[in-house]
């Protein structure tokens, strides 16, 4: 295997130039490398050194894939101490990225020089950790407390100028890096500048009340997690202590946290990231179909949010209405949301303007005719979709991509009456659909190759998270979204209260308790869709027997001022007033229920262990790829807790036994109708083997 480091002199000049694409990642291999390289460096006639990358980024990062193993000598504290202590000036040269233990890398040089465009940061939040490298103690002591909190709580790497106004580089060049490094090693040994090395520097004098306002407020935005409590400790130990004894107390943090079930689910979720954009049975080399301009159809809420992804990412849409009233009332939507955007300071207004001169609206079906990609995104109604794809058979160009962005439609359905059924597929959207990260690629039975995997790699274009689905009745994230509502309605009928309810689900990690989120999408939209639905077919009355009284008492939401909630309509701060506390009770009155307090534990178990267990179900039809799928769907569109990894990981680090008992336990209390154990579920509990065990088995 070749060398990743490699070591030369350029004149009176020691450089040290790593190579381990795609980005410089710090393997085994790098730190054995870059510790002989540095000891090399400084026995030789070197007068300094500079330490660069090859390729499009500093180092960005550990190699994660090293992640929970037996760690291998050297690792990178040791690597990073070898760096400070050496004898001559150590220059870092950064462009790209310089992220994490690359930054640790950085910061252990004695002086760090950057191209304008490159960014730093650490950030191993992310993955339920904290630097592992001295990170946090030379941190504060560059750029003081505050800022290394902000920069390590957070994870969000900043740009080279802010870097450089809070310290934590020294000089910023445009050009030729590796030249302007060198030539700034040479300055630096013709000044005698010496190794200015970070952990002599004198650590930060802060008032102990930083340290308790920032606990306090992680406490609330970083609810339940580990890791940032943990950063904090290291920041107030490295303004404290002396640097050796900080260091202690980071490794042990980091250790703890490395060992943490909230590490482990991020982590989990890191990789099952990228494996939800592999396609089963795909061919890599699958051509692509050219996206120039897109079509979409509805300009509500959420095909104003689609036609915003698009043209964000560069393309000319049109956006279709049934007439010019709701056609302007979507273009005013799109206008509002741009100008928050700007607002917010996440565009300039030249930015905004150019990007919403992309989106032009039309009532003629006609003016779709030259789009290549045509989403549709009207009222979820079978019949006035399949009325739309059947216009759209006849005026879009050949090898034009239909999509639907159905929630729950049967996508087969809407194909059937086109004559290209190869060209449709669901492209499910998430609200709001401009903001949202999730994307359901829905495959159909005769979805051809080439759609699918143009949608996958579009969806990159439009900064969406892929997760494909096969057809079934709410796809992965609206099915298993079915018995998570069912119980959660249990629950309050039987005797929770909206606060109680939403209480138990945010302590466990939601990032919204259920109560709320029904109220925020609206009761009406479920009450209309049972409405339209058999009675045998809506479920056990018991579960919206409260939403649908809500809902003929005018009480729809957040939309309509009160629904599970009461809201102030300046404010919109939300309580449980007397009148719904009255029409809960009366309701369950109605249904001869005996109201009981319900304990928290009880609301979490019913309420995740209603998805698991349809997630079962889900992998074991082959709906989701993968278990891992289903977890992204979660984290990403449903607000489940990320460092728990989603519900199947989740349902694997408590133990499919522990949570089969428990599913058999409801189903003797509560019946087999709405608890029966899933196959998959069952089988594997009392083979005492993993989800995951079982995903590797059929790879």
């Amino acid at each position: 295997m070749t060398n990743p480091v490699s070591y030369s002199l350029v004149d009176d000049i020691g450089v040290i130039s790593i190579n381990n694409p795609p980005v410089n990642a710090l393997s085994h291999a790098v730190r054995s490398g870059l510790l002989e390289a540095i000891e090399a460096a400084g026995r030789d006639d070197s007068r300094a050194i500079v330490i660069q990358c090859e390729g499009r980024t500093f180092i960005a990062g550990a190699d994660i894939t090293e992640f929970g193993k037996q760690p291998l000598d050297p690792w990178l504290p040791q690597v990073v101490d070898a760096i400070e202590a050496c004898p001559k000036p150590v220059v870092a040269a950064l462009h790209g990225t310089a992220l994490g233990g690359g930054f640790e890398v950085a910061l252990g040089s004695h002086y760090r020089i950057a191209l304008e465009s490159a960014r730093v940061g650490l950030p191993e939040v992310k993955l339920g950790l904290l630097p592992g490298a001295g990170g946090t103690q030379r941190t504060p002591r560059l750029a003081g407390a505050r800022t290394a909190l902000d920069l390590m709580t957070s994870g969000t790497p900043v740009p080279a100028s802010t870097a450089l106004e809070t310290g934590l580089i020294d000089r910023i060049v445009a050009g030729d890096l590796p030249a302007a490094a060198i030539d700034y090693a040479r300055e630096l040994a013709d000044r005698a500048s010496g190794c200015r090395r970070t952990s002599e520097l004198a650590s930060p004098d802060e008032d102990a009340q930083l340290f308790a306002d920032y606990r306090a407020e992680l406490s609330k935005k970083a609810r339940g997690q580990l890791a940032p409590q943990k950063i904090v400790d290291c920041v107030e130990a490295a303004c404290r202590l002396p640097f050796a004894e900080g260091s202690a107390v980071e490794r042990e943090a980091f250790a703890e946290c490395m060992a943490s079930p909230q590490s482990a689910g991020l982590r989990h979720m890191f990789f099952a990231e990228r494996a939800a954009a592999r396609v089963d049975g795909l061919p890599r080399n699958t051509a692509l179909r050219d996206i120039r301009r897109v079509g979409v159809i509805g300009a509500g809420t959420m095909g104003s949010g689609i036609a915003m992804n698009f043209a964000n990412a560069g393309l000319e849409v049109s956006l279709l209405e049934v007439d010019d009233e709701a056609l302007k009332r979507g273009l005013k939507t799109i206008e509002k949301n741009y100008a928050g955007g700007v607002k917010r300071g996440k565009m300039s207004e030249a930015q905004a303007a150019e990007t919403r001169a992309r989106i032009s609206g039309t009532t003629d079906y006609a003016s779709l005719a030259g789009a290549e990609l045509i989403v549709e995104a009207v009222f979820e109604n079978l019949e006035l979709k399949k009325d739309i794809f059947a216009k759209l058979d006849e005026i879009a160009k050949p090898g034009a991509i239909l999509a639907t962005n159905t929630s729950y439609q049967d996508v087969n359905e809407i194909a059937a009456v086109t004559g290209r059924p190869e060209d449709v597929i669901g492209l499910h959207f998430f609200s709001p659909a401009h903001i949202m990260k999730l994307l359901e690629v829905v495959r159909a039975d005769k979805t051809a190759d080439d759609v699918l995997a143009t949608c996958m790699k579009l969806s990159k274009a439009i900064r969406k998270i892929p997760v494909v689905s096969g057809v079934c009745y709410g796809f992965i994230g609206n099915r298993m979204l079915k018995g998570y509502g069912r119980e959660a309605n249990l629950c309050l009928i039987e005797g929770g209260t909206p606060e109680t309810i939403d209480a138990a689900m945010q302590g466990w990690g939601m990032a919204m308790g259920p109560m709320r989120v029904f109220d925020l999408a609206g009761l009406d939209v479920g009450y209309k869709a049972r409405q339209g639905l058999p009675e045998a077919e809506r479920g056990d009355p018991r579960a919206f027997a409260i939403p649908d009284a809500l809902v003929e008492m005018g009480r729809l939401g957040q939309k309509s001022g009160a629904g599970l909630y009461s809201y102030d309509p300046e404010t919109r701060d939300y309580r449980f007033d007397d009148e719904s506390k009255a029409l809960i009770e009366a309701q369950a009155g109605k249904l001869g229920i005996e109201r009981r307090d319900i304990a928290a534990d009880e609301i979490v178990d019913r309420l995740i262990y209603a998805l698991i267990n349809e997630g079962m179900h889900i992998v074991e039809e082959g709906i989701a790829q993968r278990p891992s799928d289903i977890d992204v769907v979660y984290v990403y569109g449903y607000g489940f807790p990320a460092w728990r990894g989603g519900p199947m990981f989740y349902a694997d680090a408590v133990g499919l036994a522990t949570v089969y008992e428990r599913i058999c336990e409801f189903r003797e209390r509560f019946g087999s109708d709405n608890w029966e154990p899933a196959p998959l579920l069952e089988r594997l509990a009392k083979e005492n083997r993993s989800l995951a065990d079982w995903a590797d088995s059929r790879d």
